[in-house]
């Protein structure tokens, strides 16, 4: 039975492909993107959230909990790492939810049923599935499980991608997917690695393949002030995208919003934003004239 590990599933998602959709986040990623608004993506693994200011103080987790890893404290609930089984007990019993677990293994058949029954908005306005995370190629052999049963089914396949996989894995992927959702960091290599972990040359590589086979493919740029949404860099992607070939792809610029930081905490973690900033309208302007200088239509917004 296939499975993989979901953490997320959101209903009447209107920014993740055409229509009304079921976005389906899978967890993990190769990439650890310093301003990723969903730091919760990046393991491959399930994790443990806590939120301080929800906890009532109960102690039911502590009591629940099978390795006596939770311990309450005047600042709300403690979880010994060292001796957490990560078993989820804690947050089904928690009443204010002041702790959640992140990540469950899923099953196709499972998922299926929940896409199906978002049949009727998919029908009235031309929407689907969208497979997201996380980076959804991590998961190949589930993604393409699930892509293949959607099929089977007449469902729109959408999958949004950051590209960062074996070559040959994202064109097995191509097989099967009606519009990919390809995002662009940065142009040059070594800022990419600063910010993302890793190089971008693949990632470049893979959506120049991509555009090869004729796939449907829509450009996302998360645009964030003070990282990548300088002249230079902004024509050197313009300049890149509008060379793909095919036709011309058209591009989603996604506004940078300093909305993880409470995930963070939730983790247990922190990470430096200094220096990122929310684009201005006037930036928006500046960036959509570049693309359509180079011949490519932008939008804002997924």
């Amino acid at each position: 039975m296939e499975q993989g590990l979901v953490f997320d599933i959101k209903r009447y998602a209107i920014n993740d492909g055409p229509g009304i959709r079921v976005s389906i986040f899978l967890k993990g990623c190769p990439l650890n993107c310093r301003w990723c608004h969903n730091p919760e993506s990046i393991s491959p693994h399930v994790e443990k959230l806590f939120t301080a200011e929800r906890c009532i103080g109960c102690g039911e987790c502590c009591r629940i909990c099978p390795v006596q890893a939770c311990r309450l404290t005047p600042q709300g609930i403690v979880t010994d790492g060292r001796l957490c089984t990560l078993c989820g007990q804690c947050a089904e019993v928690c009443p204010s939810r002041a702790t959640e677990m992140s990540g469950r293994l899923r099953t196709v058949d499972e998922l299926l049923q929940i896409i199906e029954k978002e049949r009727p908005f998919f029908d009235q306005s031309g929407g689907g599935v969208t497979f997201t995370g996380g980076e959804p190629l991590l998961q190949s052999e589930f993604l393409i499980a699930l892509l293949d049963a959607c099929g089977r089914n007449g469902i729109h396949r959408a999958v949004d991608t950051s590209g960062h996989a074996p070559a040959e894995t994202l064109l097995e992927v191509a097989k099967r997917t009606d519009l990919f959702l390809y995002d662009l960091k940065l142009m040059d290599g070594e800022r990419h690695k600063t910010f993302t972990g890793v190089d971008n040359r693949l990632i470049l590589a893979n959506l120049k393949a991509l555009a090869e086979t004729g796939a449907a493919i829509r450009v996302r740029i998360p645009l964030i002030g003070g990282i990548n949404h300088d002249d230079e860099n902004i024509t050197a992607t313009a300049a890149f995208v509008a060379a793909l070939p095919g036709p011309a792809k058209p591009v989603d610029l996604l506004p940078f919003h300093a909305v993880a930081a409470g995930k963070d905490l939730k983790l247990g973690r922190s990470r430096d934003l200094g220096g990122m900033r929310e684009p201005s309208p006037a930036d928006l302007e500046r960036v959509s004239v570049i693309f359509s200088d180079h011949g490519l239509v932008t939008n804002v917004g997924g």
